[in-house]
Order: C-alpha cells, then structure tokens, then sequence
C-alpha cells in the first residue's frame, strides 16, 4: 500500500504523526468509451467557452458564481488558505460512539503511527477503545477541510470522513412518514423469518457477480486476441516523514492543566459578567 498523506494526530499537546492510506478500493472494471464506428478512444476537451481554446490544467483556475457575478480564485490563493496548508488531525472532543450516525460517514482510512509514534498512538488508541469513545476531528484533504471521526479497527486507528450538519438532508418526500396497520399475525411472521436468516456477518460471503462475469468477458475476448492491455506508470509517493514527539506524561498532564485552565477562567468571565457594579 502507498500512504497518500503524512501528518499528525494533535491530542490535546501530544502530537501523534501518522500515514495515512486509503481503506477501501474500487474492483470495478475500469470502462472506456470509444467510437462503435472504429473504436477509437473518445476523450474530453477542457474547451474555453469564449475563446475557443484547448486550454492546459496548468492555466485553468476555479471560480465561483452567483447573481452573475463571478468570482475566479487562482491555485495560489486556495494553497495560501490555512485549512489547505494544514498537516494536522485535530481532535476536538470525544462522544460517545453510538451518537455518530452511520449516515453521515463517509470515505475511510487507515492510520500507521511513525516509529517513533508508537506509543502514543496505542495510548490513544486503546482509550477510545476502553471509553466507548469516538474522537470528532477536523482534517485538510484534497483542498477541502473535512470533519472526521477517529475509531479503532482492529490493532489500528481508522480516520472516517464525516458528514457536515448542512450536507445531511431531510427527507422531503411524501410518505417519509408512512402510515398502516400492521397485524400481530403479520409482525410475528415477519420476526420469524428473521430469525431464520439471522446469522453473523461474513463480508466474503458476498460478491459482485456483475464485476466478476464482466472480467471473465474481458479476459475471454483477450484470449481470442481481441483487446490490448496497457499498463500505467505506477504512481509516486508524496508522504512525509513525521517529526518529534514531544514528552507523553508532559503533555498529558498540561493538556489537563490547559482544559482546567480554560473552565476556571470561564467560570470566571462569567461570574463577572453578572457582577453589579
């Protein structure tokens, strides 16, 4: 596996670097559109609407519309942005797993700790583990900041998108509601089958008949000398090394003395607000 990121997991002051490498990868067969008159390759053009040119990625800048009016924004102006600087895993509370609903969960990842990060992240892998916590995190990936979740995977810890609050949508349908009367004959039939087909999960039970019976049509018309298969240069890794890390015990016991540090001074703030003068 190639890592396609390198940061730190920032813990209250305990820093954490860590690799990241995706969970999850596609078996789909990957599909061309060609010319059934030839079968030649149909690519896309990156056209300009005004002038008429083929225009390179390196001169193409992206922008933003309303009342039109438009807004362009050059790739050194998004790179100048924080967020999109930011090699950092920032954890900003831990919940309790079971509130984290499943739907707003997204794109997965592993974490590897650097060699000389192993120590802290199993101490906080190992407490979101004995908690029943799930750490919420904000991340920067791929020019955009996300929100996350860290949880435990096994020996490993797993950084899962999450969905922001305004990207959720309500059902807005009719019958999202829906209203019937359900017999007890009905509801106990229904509870007996599954029972029936109650069992423990087994992913590798299951498989993607249409990907499998498409590469056997693949490999069957390359047998007959029918296709051609083109290999691809290998991707390169960009991962960067991690840095120090910084006394466990120290920064456990000030990150404490921070988090009291704040609440006293809050308490504070708020006990003058409400002083009269």
């Amino acid at each position: 596996m190639r890592s396609m990121w390198a940061g730190a997991i920032a813990f209250g002051l305990v820093n954490v670097p860590v690799k990241l490498y995706a969970a999850a990868s596609s078996h789909d067969v990957p599909l061309h559109q060609v010319h059934d008159a030839d079968g030649g390759r149909i690519r896309y053009q990156r056209r300009c609407e005004v002038c008429g040119e083929v225009v390179a990625y390196e001169h193409i800048d992206r922008a933003y519309e309303a009342d039109g009016k438009r807004v362009v924004l050059t790739e050194e102006e998004l790179e100048a942005l924080p967020a999109e600087a930011a090699h950092e895993i920032q954890v900003l509370q831990f919940v309790p797993s079971e509130q984290i609903d499943p739907l707003t969960l997204g794109a997965a990842y592993y974490l590897e700790p650097d060699k000389k990060a192993a120590k802290p992240y199993l101490l906080l892998r190992s407490t979101l583990e004995q908690t029943a916590r799930t750490a919420v995190v904000k991340y920067a990936l791929r020019q955009r900041t996300r929100l996350g979740v860290l949880r435990v995977r096994g020996d490993l810890m797993v950084l899962q998108s999450l969905l922001w609050a305004d990207e959720v949508r309500e059902p807005e349908f009719a019958g999202k509601a829906p209203t019937a009367a359900v017999t007890e004959a009905e509801q106990a039939m229904a509870n007996l089958l599954v029972a029936q087909l109650s069992e423990d999960f087994d992913p590798a039970a299951y498989v993607d008949d249409y990907q499998v019976q498409l590469k056997e049509l693949v490999e069957a018309r390359l047998a007959a000398d029918e296709g051609v298969i083109v290999a691809g240069p290998a991707p390169s890794s960009t991962a960067e090394e991690g840095g120090e890390v910084i006394d466990l015990m120290a920064a456990l016991r000030a990150s404490l003395e921070r988090k009291r540090g704040g609440a006293d001074k809050g308490a504070a703030d708020a006990g003058g607000a409400n002083k009269v003068v």
